[in-house]
């Protein structure tokens, strides 16, 4: 699926989110009126231990010399005094940097794991199109009836593989709470390594504009399906 504006925006989002780029507050709450009292050395001193003060984030700035010369010349251009990033390098296109090239994300974590993400996604969006469309092709990527139905029906994660589990884990954390624990995020940047999470963050976002074009859309299953996700 080509990843349009609205996927970019929403992978944005997650990018940034699981990455401990920014804090999330209600939207009625205000900043304390003494936020800006402390000093930058204080203010940097305060974040979580997994948060690099350089890019305020729990990844670092990615390491230029380790890219390719395509992807050197995007770093160059986040740096640049005349980008047109609105955060630069430290925003999501800095984080992207860490992952794979746009249009080939997720293809370290293969097909069983990328149908495990779409599955989550689609468990908490409450999407029965888009779970219709993928509980076949998980299973043909090997992905076991036991964890689909674990993500389908909510269960508890006992039993589950450790890296499946700390994906589902996440996927359940983010889109519940808009937060990820450290804990959740050692457990996932353990399980599959820094690219390939910066990765499933991308494919998360990609599937939820899917979710969200079904859904605001009203698209039904075809006539005779029998509803194999339990929604609302």
């Amino acid at each position: 699926m080509r990843r349009g504006f609205l996927a970019m925006a929403i992978g944005s989002t997650l990018t940034l989110g699981l990455a401990g780029g920014y804090f999330l507050a209600p939207a009625n709450a205000q900043a304390p009126a003494n936020v800006w009292t402390m000093t930058e050395a204080e203010y940097l001193a305060s974040f979580p231990a997994d948060v690099h003060p350089e890019s305020r984030g729990r990844l670092p700035i990615v390491d230029r010399a380790s890219l390719d010369p395509a992807r050197q010349a995007d770093y160059d251009e986040h740096i640049s005094p005349e980008t047109t990033s609105l955060a630069g390098i430290y925003g999501p296109g800095g984080l992207r940097l860490h992952g794979s090239p746009e249009g080939t994300e997720g293809g370290e974590l293969g097909g069983r794991l990328r149908e495990l993400i779409r599955l989550v996604v689609s468990r908490e969006m409450d999407q029965a199109f888009e779970w219709e469309a993928h509980e076949p092709v998980a299973l043909r990527n090997g992905l076991e009836p036991e964890i689909i139905d674990t993500i389908r029906y909510n269960r508890e994660l006992d039993g589950v593989p450790e890296r499946e589990a700390a994906i589902i884990q996440l996927g359940r954390e983010y889109f519940r709470t808009h937060k990820v624990s450290s804990e959740t995020y050692a457990r996932v940047l353990a399980a599959i390594g820094t690219r390939n999470l910066v990765d499933m963050c991308v494919l998360m976002g990609d599937y939820v504009e899917t979710s969200v074009l079904l859904t605001v859309n009203d698209v039904h299953i075809e006539y005779g399906t029998p509803y194999i996700l339990p929604v609302p």
